[in-house]
């Protein structure tokens, strides 16, 4: 006798007793980009419904976003001038540091998330310090640097500091610099395995971080590698890191799922600005249902093995489920 698969999805509450996998706001950490100035606000043409902000904006919409639900958000700042080595992002009162202590002023249980680069706060858009004579970024010089910042960041409040740069021994320096300033609980996200993605353009447009020259493909993944993939990942596991993540997600879930298989460590995965632009364009052009791709691409994270999603989509998601 076959076994009747459809006895389960004949009821809507039976549906919902034998799903495998859910959706809470729980779930989600929202990006924020802060730029200085009051009363600034601008959209972002390719990404609709993304901002950048000044300080006192990103502070209303914390206050939305805790209204939605949502209680964790990533920073990224634009600072007014730009130099070879990011000198706003070693500042105590650059435009991070200061969006971090005024977050945490006005709302203190919002969970703060930074990232920890140096693409937006260079003239030359890379994640660190030039090497100038292999035009790409030298490593240890920016490890150096990469500590400074974390350190910036730690004393203006972050709850955990993401670095993102995908410089190789980065997590043993920041835990080390951390650790020795007494920062011992401060908790570390890597984007441990980034690839060099097409899937970023829209980000570059809303934290004015293209480089002016070349590619990141000397520090940042090859796609078409797998193996190295699960071994980055893995290697941030062993120097310390607290959360590991895949970025982008869309396609690269096979990513997402082989380093769930590999790694006990929570994951996160980032859905990146390119995925969210196409879906918003394929939903203004009326090609697709909108609301219902954004959820199913949602659960199609969880499901691959994400513990968390950083997503544009977040504000919009809550929304579903709280008609749910």
């Amino acid at each position: 006798m076959f076994k009747r698969f459809r006895r389960l999805r004949m009821n809507a509450t039976l549906r919902s007793l034998v799903r495998e996998t859910t959706l809470s706001m729980d779930d989600f950490i929202y990006p924020l980009f802060a730029k200085s100035g009051e009363g600034f606000k601008k959209e972002i043409g390719s990404m609709p419904g993304v901002f950048q902000m000044s300080i006192d904006e990103i502070i209303k919409e914390c206050g939305s976003l805790q209204d939605l639900g949502i209680n964790s958000i990533i920073l990224f700042g634009i600072p007014e001038v730009k130099d070879s080595v990011g000198s706003d992002a070693l500042c105590e009162h650059g435009i991070i540091a200061s969006t971090i202590k005024a977050v945490k002023k006005a709302y203190p249980n919002m969970f703060v998330v930074t990232d920890l680069c140096f693409c937006e706060f260079t003239d030359h858009g890379h994640c660190g310090i030039l090497d100038i004579e292999h035009e790409s970024v030298d490593n240890d010089a920016t490890l150096e640097i990469l500590a400074k910042q974390a350190l910036v960041h730690a004393h203006a409040g972050a709850d955990m500091i993401a670095p993102s740069g995908m410089m190789d021994g980065m997590i043993e320096a920041l835990r080390e610099a951390l650790d020795s300033e007494g920062f011992i609980n401060l908790p570390i996200m890597s984007y441990s395995t980034k690839f060099a993605s097409a899937y970023y353009g829209p980000f570059r447009d809303v934290a004015e971080s293209a480089p002016s020259f070349g590619d990141r493909k000397t520090y940042q993944m090859d796609p078409a590698n797998r193996r190295e993939a699960i071994a980055e990942s893995v290697e941030d596991e062993m120097q310390g890191a607290d959360i590991l993540m895949v970025k982008p997600a869309l396609a690269y879930l096979d990513i997402i799922r082989d380093v769930r298989n590999a790694t006990s460590t929570p994951l996160c995965i980032y859905n990146v600005s390119g995925e969210y632009a196409m879906l918003k364009a394929a939903g203004r052009a009326g090609v697709i249902d909108y609301e219902r791709v954004m959820m199913e691409t949602m659960i199609a994270f969880k499901r691959a093995g994400a513990d968390m999603i950083i997503s544009y989509h977040a504000k919009e998601v809550a929304e579903v489920l709280r008609r749910k």
